[in-house]
């Protein structure tokens, strides 16, 4: 039985304990340095163990990491890199869900020559989604265009901004400010959050969607040179972006991230009643003819072991457990830096925690257009 460390006991790292605990197959340990969120998240009789860790105390959070297989980040994105340091440090297996670009940067860096694997960016955005283009785009002789969008909605909006927070405020506002990488044209580069707003409607319902922060992953630099043009745009209801950018661009709130952060969670309630959709479309030529290969799917809402968890928290948790889980079987490279679009689909869709994105047999995800 693997040992793993978590660390984070909010919305997403105590469904991640939850399901790898549940497996029978790991020893989970739960951390977090606030007593209140581990008690909460550990109740008397589950089989894992509480564990109080300041992650800025560098001795204790190496100490807390020795001897385990893995430990997995599902912590706030600003603590991501002292976690991937440490398990450089312990030399230990390194998991993380974090959308930020330059903390990615960082555990490439600290990849180079360890002896364990670090595979950030496991979650639905970046991760899950960069499997699917991935996957698609092996179909094609010569890629032209990939596009990727991915929504966390609630599934019933009633307020102006048509939202409902499903899942980190500080990741939500981190994607609405940070550059979004992008190829142009077959040239990568950088563009502005909330920007390129467009509209589309899926299965009756209308959405906008429009450029956030790290969603892509590694695949620009995957792709580069053999795609024209790949971005990535959040999936939001129709007005959200808008005001988005009034908040933060006309009041310049952007610069009073915690005023923003306090507005946001005093006014939007959150919700499990929730629904991600994945949309991901791919041009390019198969045979000498222009074609084009879809994937679109939602995600509800539900129960887990009993417990209601929202559709984020499934998907979220779900895929870095899929990916330790097909690290742990040796299904995945065990040294270096693991970019998400190495791992195939089916593969994906066929460990036990992937397949919570596996669609019902009468309604197949995948729509190939000859």
């Amino acid at each position: 039985m693997k040992d793993i460390l978590v660390i984070g006991a909010g919305q997403i790292g105590q469904v991640v304990a939850g399901l790898l605990a549940d497996s029978g197959d790991y020893r989970v340990t739960l951390a977090d340095r606030s007593p209140d969120a581990l008690a909460a998240a550990v109740p008397t009789g589950q089989r894992l163990q509480a564990l109080a860790l300041d992650v800025t105390d560098t001795a204790a959070l190496q100490a807390a990491l020795r001897g385990r297989h893995a430990v997995v980040s599902a912590a706030p994105w600003h603590m991501t890199v002292p976690i991937a340091e440490a398990a450089r440090a312990v030399g230990v297996h390194y998991f993380d869900l974090t959308e930020d670009v330059a903390s990615t940067r960082r555990i490439r860096e600290l990849a180079q020559g360890a002896g364990h694997a670090f595979v950030p960016q496991c979650g639905l955005a970046p991760g899950f989604i960069s499997i699917v283009a991935a996957d698609l785009a092996r179909g094609f002789d010569t890629l032209d265009a990939v596009r990727l969008r991915v929504g966390a909605l609630p599934a019933y909006p009633s307020n102006a901004f048509n939202y409902n927070l499903t899942w980190s405020t500080d990741g939500v506002i981190n994607e609405y400010i940070q550059p979004c990488e992008a190829i142009v044209d077959g040239r990568r580069t950088e563009v502005p959050a909330l920007e390129e707003r467009e509209q589309f409607a899926l299965d009756g319902v209308l959405y906008e969607a429009f450029n956030t922060s790290g969603g892509l992953g590694t695949l620009c630099e995957t792709l580069e040179g053999r795609v024209r043009s790949l971005n990535y745009r959040s999936i939001r209801y129709p007005g959200h972006g808008a005001l988005m950018k009034a908040l933060l661009h006309d009041l310049r709130l952007k610069d009073r991230r915690e005023v923003l952060k306090d507005i946001l969670e005093n006014a939007l309630p959150a919700t499990l009643q929730d629904v991600v959709i994945v949309f991901v479309t791919v041009t390019g030529w198969r045979g000498g003819r222009l074609q084009q290969d879809s994937y679109a799917h939602k995600i509800y809402g539900g129960r887990v072991a009993g417990q209601p968890r929202s559709a984020i928290q499934i998907t979220t948790a779900s895929s870095v457990c899929a990916m330790l889980d097909l690290l742990t079987q040796g299904r995945l490279p065990q040294q270096g830096f693991v970019r998400q679009e190495e791992v195939p689909l089916a593969d994906f869709l066929a460990n036990r925690f992937g397949a919570a994105y596996a669609p019902a047999a009468s309604t197949p995800p995948l729509a190939r257009a000859a």
